[in-house]
């Protein structure tokens, strides 16, 4: 095709436009690209058209290569020698232009759609329904818009927002595009990225990477981020040479983090996403610019910040509220205001995301609450009969099409009453969203009301009781120091609970009625946390053999329980106005196979052997045997649900058997009684939060009424497979030591009744 002269302009030629231009002529091919490339690498600004670095100017462009030509032949004759040097310096420049040519992306492509790209920048749903058509194809919901409405305002304007939704109703998807859109208009330079943990986060940053590397609509408008990208051909090892122009585009591609390409004019230059779990790293993030700059996080995009583990447990929600409040909302700086979005999924009552959604408790992040269903239909028979005709058509492999059928035909009445979110949420085998919900509340009812209502409804416990949950526990501090006994105590307690990696430890004091304070409690080794940090057992990271350096497992226990015994029984503790106490009872548990030999050994060779002792704790079901019938044997010590039988067989050190179940159930009526009344138990300080890990030990079991051999027990088992209950061990074996030390709950006496005597005369004088 013939070039119409006359729509050229020889002063302004894109590079492409030059080079056919020059290989138009009958001399056939003189110039390629990247022969250009490097003319206008040497030449500079020297022939580029006025105002526009990316065009060329050709008059100048010959010009250049006039007095280039001139400057080599006026050189004077050099020695052979000469000859060669200049030679191999010639070489070595081509190859580095060369070098530099192929690392050079050359000119960016124009925007293809302008009047798109401008409409979008403020415009949040806009961007998501023209880039993202793919992604969010469905009708949106009036919820859909009322959070996209709130997340341009956080993008924009700054400020908070919370927001739980059912579901998978795109909430993730919205936050993922959310900071896309912040980043490539430029409304933000820095966006954290934070999940509930560290491989969330960076499952959410490999969709936002696979968007700009494969995106073709975000390429035709944005090409000052997408171009760059795309060139290095997914060898993410070539972002550290890449060049435009001559200068690198410090492309950032690391698993947790994306710095765009840093250009002159784009509003997107050098901006970056960092991603970080939300117990992880996370203080302190900055990125250090090529410019020596740093910048910190101007928005923050927080997704499901809990798991489901983390949401049963009290300490856990408490300590990631802590990281929100603190280390996460101070990302910004000194001075500086961060803007945050979080999505959530309430999983059970009062767990993070319910707190954070609370606007009495949380204000600030303007906690908006959405649900799939928010009324249900009216006509319960004829929905009754849709779950049988479901459940027949399940079992029998055919699905949900008789039930399906039965609902078109009494459509109309079934839909009586009901008001769903969203009406296109359904499947290709259903008729409406209606349908859709109701499905999944006959699925699973207790899913379907946490994961899609975000109202999750009460855990069974077993039995209707009224014991105390965690927080309530946590709540009864009694503003004693921490290792500072009470005034009224009158004797004091420990007990060890052991573990392979660590020994968990509590200590009380008590009065004669039973009343208890928690004076101290711990773990050997210590592991240098701060007061209310939480870990579990397995988290252990300084162990016993860790501390004993060389020893095997029953050495490391054994060095462990002497250093715990000199620290702890081998002081004097400090009473309430004035004076001091020791501890008069350590019981140790030796319940555990591989310790309990361990465990006797250390009670018969410690210094402090008249005080320690070996404890077993015995599940006494109801259907076993009650510590209350056993016949007590010559030399043997019986007290409240707790014996000291005789010493049998090859341990010659005695040893304490209790009933834990029973011990159990009268250690939490302790928690039950109000403080200040004979039996209550409190908790050392002032702040219920730095007790939050001990609640939940202490929470970690439920109580199941049992009967049997008509025997009515409480029988106590875990919540959850693998909580950690070892305080509770502690606090538990304390109580009976205190028995043991003499003190006594008002009606919990054993001692027997004393009968008057009646002399052998009398007896048989009331015979006659």
């Amino acid at each position: 095709m013939a070039i119409d002269p006359r729509k050229i302009d020889p002063r302004r030629l894109r590079p492409g436009e030059l080079c056919r231009l020059l290989n138009s002529t009958p001399l056939g091919e003189v110039i390629s690209e990247r022969q250009l490339l490097r003319h206008r690498t040497r030449a500079g600004m020297r022939i580029c058209a006025d105002g526009d670095t990316q065009r060329v100017d050709l008059l100048r462009y010959a010009a250049w290569l006039v007095r280039e030509r001139h400057a080599r032949l006026a050189e004077p004759e050099i020695s052979e020698a000469e000859e060669y040097e200049r030679h191999r310096e010639r070489t070595r420049a081509r190859s580095v232009s060369l070098s530099r040519a192929g690392r050079d992306i050359g000119p960016l492509p124009e925007v293809v759609n302008p009047q798109r790209k401008q409409d979008c920048e403020r415009d949040f749903r806009g961007f998501c329904e023209r880039y993202f058509p793919a992604t969010f194809h469905l009708a949106w919901s009036e919820d859909h818009l009322k959070v996209i409405a709130r997340i341009e305002r956080a993008v924009l304007e700054g400020g908070l927002c919370a927001m739980a939704m059912p579901r998978g109703s795109g909430k993730t998807s919205l936050c993922e595009t959310a900071c896309l859109w912040a980043l490539v208009y430029g409304h933000r330079e820095f966006v954290a990225l934070i999940g509930a943990d560290e491989a969330h986060a960076e499952q959410m940053l490999d969709a936002i990477k696979a968007e700009l590397e494969n995106s073709d609509v975000l390429l035709e408008d944005f090409p000052e981020v997408c171009f760059p990208i795309r060139a290095l051909e997914g060898i993410h090892q070539r972002a550290a040479g890449q060049l435009f122009e001559g200068a690198q585009t410090h492309i950032g591609w690391t698993a947790r983090e994306i710095v765009l390409p840093s250009l002159g004019g784009s509003p997107a230059s050098g901006a970056t996403i960092r991603v970080a779990g939300i117990t992880g790293r996370i203080r302190g993030m900055k990125h250090k610019r090529p410019d020596g700059s740093s910048v910190r996080p101007s928005l923050v995009l927080i997704d499901d910040p809990q798991t489901d583990e983390s949401a049963r447990s009290p300490s856990q929600c408490v300590n990631r509220e802590r990281v929100l409040a603190g280390a996460i909302l101070g990302l910004a700086g000194p001075g500086q205001k961060i803007a945050g979005l979080m999505t959530l999924t309430v999983v059970r009552p009062d767990d993070l995301a319910d707190r954070l959604l609370d606007r009495d408790k949380h204000p600030a992040w303007q906690g908006e609450r959405t649900k799939m269903v928010y009324s249900f239909p009216t006509n319960e028979g004829l929905w009754a009969r849709y779950a049988q005709l479901r459940a027949e058509g399940l079992r029998s492999d055919r699905g949900i099409v008789d039930a399906t059928a039965f609902y078109r035909e009494n459509r109309a009445a079934m839909d009586e009453g009901a008001a769903v979110a969203w009406d296109s949420r359904f499947n290709h085998d259903e008729l409406s969203a209606i349908q859709h919900a109701m499905n999944l509340k006959l699925q699973d009812e207790a899913a379907f009301f946490a994961e899609y209502q975000n109202e999750p409804l009460p855990e069974a416990t077993g039995i209707d009781d009224d014991l105390p949950d965690a927080e309530t526990i946590a709540a009864r501090v009694n503003n004693h120091e921490r290792g500072l006994a009470p005034h009224a105590a009158t004797r004091m307690t420990m007990f060890i609970d052991v573990q392979g990696k660590c020994l968990f430890w509590l200590l009380c004091a008590w009065e004669e009625d039973f009343t208890g304070f928690v004076v101290d409690y711990g773990v050997e080794p210590d592991q240098k946390l701060r007061d209310g940090a939480y870990f579990t057992l397995r988290d252990v990271r300084r162990t016993l053999q860790d501390a004993s350096e060389h020893a095997g497992l029953e050495g490391a226990i054994y060095a462990g329980l002497e250093r715990l015994s000199e620290r702890t029984i081998g002081r004097e503790w400090k009473r309430d106005g004035g004076g001091t106490m020791r501890v008069d009872r350590c019981l140790i548990d030796a319940n555990w196979g591989a310790s309990t030999d361990v465990v006797h050994q250390f009670c018969r060779q410690s210094k402090h052997a008249g005080i320690v002792m070996p404890a077993h704790g015995r599940y006494v079901g109801a259907s076993s045997v009650p510590f209350g019938e056993y016949r007590r044997k010559r030399g043997e010590r019986v007290g409240l649900n707790w014996r000291v039988p005789t010493n049998t067989g090859r341990r010659a050190v005695r040893h304490i058997l209790f009933d834990a179940n029973w011990w159990k159930t009268f250690t939490f009526a302790r928690f039950a009684t109000p403080m200040g009344d004979p039996g209550a138990l409190s908790l050392f300080g002032a702040r219920p939060e730095r007790h939050m890990l001990l609640a939940e030990h202490l929470t970690s079991e439920r109580r199941v009424r049992v009967e049997a051999r008509g025997r009515s027990v409480d029988e106590w088992r875990l919540k959850q497979p693998g909580m950690d209950n070892h305080w509770l061990d502690c606090l538990v074996g304390c109580a009976v030591a205190a028995s043991m030390e003499g003190s006594v709950l008002f009606g919990t006496d054993t001692k027997p009744i004393a009968r008057p005597r009646i002399r052998l005369s009398e007896l048989q004088g009331g015979r006659r």
